[in-house]
């Protein structure tokens, strides 16, 4: 069978040159699939693991439409419309459309919350051939009349799967009841639950059905595995994993914000280069993050799922799963950030007790058993030798000595007198700094005297305090009187 190429679809030729100068020849087989399909018109729901090409796979045959009918959209609206469920994944859907399109002259604007609104209504105040958005943002586009939708030709629903497990489907109603019933309707995912089904069902007409695997399968060219681990021992664990210096490119996964903070803070502390991305982080917080991924400037990627999917990066060597998730398709989407555009990669999952059934669900959803390690008993990894060079490297110490000298003589200090009842270290021209040198007699008995100044201090307040009890007393007794005072008044004390 002669190997299929891009140019045997009778894609339009700007398309074509634009594929040609990023190197891109023969199609992946969803693409290969999927672009006749879209070409016809007809309804299409289709199902292709992440990574696969699922994105040109609808937006080559889109803008081959838009080159044959080169007419202006609608004032505040457009011609087509992509729903995303991340932000990040919106913005590399329109980069999609744009490299694509760059000789067709197509417009393509991007819309998701975390930002203004009033650059996204300028943007759209003249319409748009390719509008990009989040459910949510449009909603309140929508809302506000800053864009119509009833001049849209074509609805994409990418990732499917997630809009339907972030909650998105009341909204997704909301923005398809704005839509006229002439339209052409295509609905991408990575795994096909149920509730998808049922969507496809209602608004999709009489669908072209394409599968290049079976639904919820992982990309063979993912390594899998899974170490059995106690919860408190995971964080010190992961540490050592980046032992390997085959992890260059690390995506970590975790359930929810916190954690992501938390795994980050302690990959930080050994000395590891690391980023957290999550809903709680700034647009501006997450694209710096992933432009450093991007850039090799960090090594590690700390997310949750909702933020992660859409994360694009070439040449992700490994997944961790850091806890496994409580949705096993999220799993399949995980691990496939890693071995994209037939590459090869690595999944690693750390499983504590209590998620050994979520373990059993992502094997029974996949249909295969992953090979496991067990290092449960064996107490906390000892600190890997190649991440405390790392760290070394980048905060050696301004003295001769070791790394933590400084530190180490702080400590002694306080336990051989450092002030205590409520004195600030570094109170009344500091004690706290006496010890950064790491030693040295004189300093040492500096600290000593001012130590001994301080407790005698100490002593003579006590002393105070006890005489001020004594005149108290003294003062409640029968017979005190004051100045001015027969029987009732009010002035200073007399005895």
């Amino acid at each position: 069978m002669q190997l299929m190429m891009f140019s045997d679809f009778g894609l339009a030729a700007p398309i074509l040159q634009a594929l040609r100068s990023k190197g891109y020849n023969t199609p992946t087989p969803i693409q290969a699939k999927a672009i006749p399909t879209v070409l016809t018109g007809r309804d299409m729901l289709g199902i292709a693991q992440t990574g696969t090409g699922k994105t040109a796979a609808f937006a080559l045959p889109i803008l081959h439409r838009l080159a044959a009918d080169r007419r202006q959209a609608m004032r505040k609206g457009c011609r087509v419309l992509v729903l995303s469920p991340t932000r990040e994944l919106a913005t590399q859907i329109a980069e999609s459309f744009r490299t694509y399109g760059r000789h067709l002259g197509v417009t393509v604007t991007v819309v998701f919350g975390g930002v203004g609104h009033r650059p996204q209504c300028q943007a759209m105040a003249r319409g748009v051939d390719v509008l990009v958005a989040t459910p949510g943002r449009l909603i309140d586009h929508l809302a506000e009349r800053n864009i119509v939708l009833s001049g849209t030709d074509v609805i994409v629903l990418d990732e499917a799967d997630q809009m339907l497990d972030l909650g998105f489907l009341p909204a997704i109603r909301r923005i398809v009841s704005h839509l006229t019933a002439k339209r052409q309707n295509l609905f991408f995912s990575a795994t096909m639950p149920s509730e998808i089904g049922k969507l496809a069902d209602e608004l999709l007409r009489d669908p072209a059905r394409i599968s290049v695997a079976p639904a919820a399968t992982t990309v063979d060219s993912v390594k899998q595995r899974v170490i059995h681990v106690e919860r408190h021992n995971k964080r010190a664990l992961l540490a050592e994993l980046f032992g390997d210096p085959q992890m260059a490119r690390t995506l970590v996964f975790t359930r929810t914000k916190r954690g992501a903070d938390q795994v980050a803070r302690h990959l930080e502390a050994a000395g590891i280069r690391v980023a957290a991305i999550h809903g709680n982080k700034s647009q501006s917080q997450r694209e710096h993050a992933l432009a450093a991924f991007r850039a090799s400037k960090i090594r590690v990627l700390v997310a949750t799922d909702i933020a992660a999917r859409g994360i694009d990066v070439d040449l992700v060597t490994h997944v961790v799963n850091f806890e496994l998730p409580e949705v096993p398709e999220s799993y399949v989407h995980r691990i496939g950030r890693t071995a994209r555009a037939g590459a090869a990669g690595v999944a690693i999952s750390l499983c504590d007790g209590d998620e050994r059934d979520l373990l059993r669900d992502i094997e029974r959803l996949t249909r295969q058993s992953i090979p496991a390690e067990d290092r449960r008993g064996k107490g906390a990894p000892a600190p890997n030798r190649a991440v405390q060079r790392e760290r070394n490297g980048r905060s050696a110490p301004s003295s001769g000595g070791r790394a933590g000298d400084a530190r180490g003589a702080h400590v002694r200090g306080r336990q051989q007198g450092a002030p205590r009842n409520g004195q600030r270290p570094d109170e009344r021209g500091g004690v706290g700094h006496y010890f950064q040198a790491a030693g040295g007699r004189a300093t040492l008995t500096r600290v000593a005297s001012r130590t001994a100044a301080g407790q005698e201090r100490t002593r003579q307040t006590a002393a105070g305090a006890q005489r001020s009890r004594v005149g108290t007393r003294r003062k409640n007794s029968p017979g005190c009187k004051t100045v001015g005072q027969s029987g009732g008044g009010h002035g200073a004390p007399q005895v």
